[in-house]
């Protein structure tokens, strides 16, 4: 899959794009099928809320599902990442990030690369996020906000909250997302399950809890050019991956065609 040049246009402009029924109903099915399974596992890449029972990001689920390690090399994702990233790329980072019904809490204020910078010595930011919406994401169950192109002023200062939520992150100052909103707005990008949203590794972004009655999940997968790998290794290999293989791409059909032959 190749982007337009009024997408790629775009993403440049403000920092992401979103594009409709990216995914068909029967491949999200798929994906979302392997969900429960993956969830109920109790292993470390299972980060869960303060309940201490709600999952709250799956990471690394490529790295022991089948279903998910063709998700990621999938060509309507992969080949997107391979062209604004200027080459052949890896998996920096994966994650199922759940938003469950009445439980899902907050994400602070952060950008992607200011993370992957401080934490694992990446050098530039060649990298960025693909997702997909594995439900429908409206303005009631905990939606992305973005303040559109606050990926222009590169890394900000931030600060490292270890309290706020079960997961630390390098958080943004309130005076400086108050002046960036003034600027430019904010924005939540709302879709049906399927939908692709894909968004620059500097752009501001969080979420607001979900207190709705309605699960939220996307799937999102960090890719990084080969060339651009981590140096440092401090986090757990499941959040900060060190194998920079680059990626082949499946078969437009493997998430379907595999589900078929393993139903035989």
């Amino acid at each position: 899959m190749k982007l337009s040049a009024e997408q790629l246009r775009q993403f440049e402009d403000e920092g992401f794009i979103i594009i409709p029924e990216l995914f068909a109903t029967e491949e999200v099915e798929v994906l979302k099928g392997e969900i429960p399974g993956v969830f109920a596992q109790r292993r470390d890449e299972n980060v869960r809320e303060k309940d201490g029972d709600t999952v709250r990001t799956g990471f690394a689920t490529h790295t022991f599902n089948d279903v998910y390690a063709r998700f990621v090399r999938h060509p309507r994702i992969l080949g997107p990442a391979e062209e604004m990233l200027g080459g052949q790329v890896y998996v920096h980072q994966f994650k199922l990030n759940a938003k469950a019904a009445f439980n899902g809490d907050v994400w602070q204020w952060h950008q992607d690369y200011g993370t992957w910078k401080r934490d694992d010595d990446m050098p530039e930011a060649r990298a960025m996020n693909l997702a997909v919406y594995l439900d429908d994401v409206s303005e009631f169950n905990g939606p992305l906000y973005l303040i559109p192109k606050s990926h222009k002023r590169g890394v900000l200062e931030a600060g490292h909250d270890v309290t706020t939520t079960s997961y630390p992150l390098w958080t943004l100052d309130e005076a400086l997302i108050r002046e960036m909103a003034d600027e430019g707005g904010i924005v939540a990008p709302k879709g049906k399950a399927g939908t692709g949203f894909f968004f620059h590794s500097c752009l501001v972004h969080a979420s607001p809890p979900n207190i709705s009655p309605w699960d939220r999940m996307i799937v999102y997968v960090s890719y990084c050019n080969v060339d651009n790998h981590i140096r440092r290794f401090q986090r757990p290999e499941w959040i900060a991956h060190r194998d920079f293989t680059p990626l082949e791409a499946e078969a437009d059909d493997c998430l379907l065609s595999q589900a078929g032959a393993a139903a035989e």
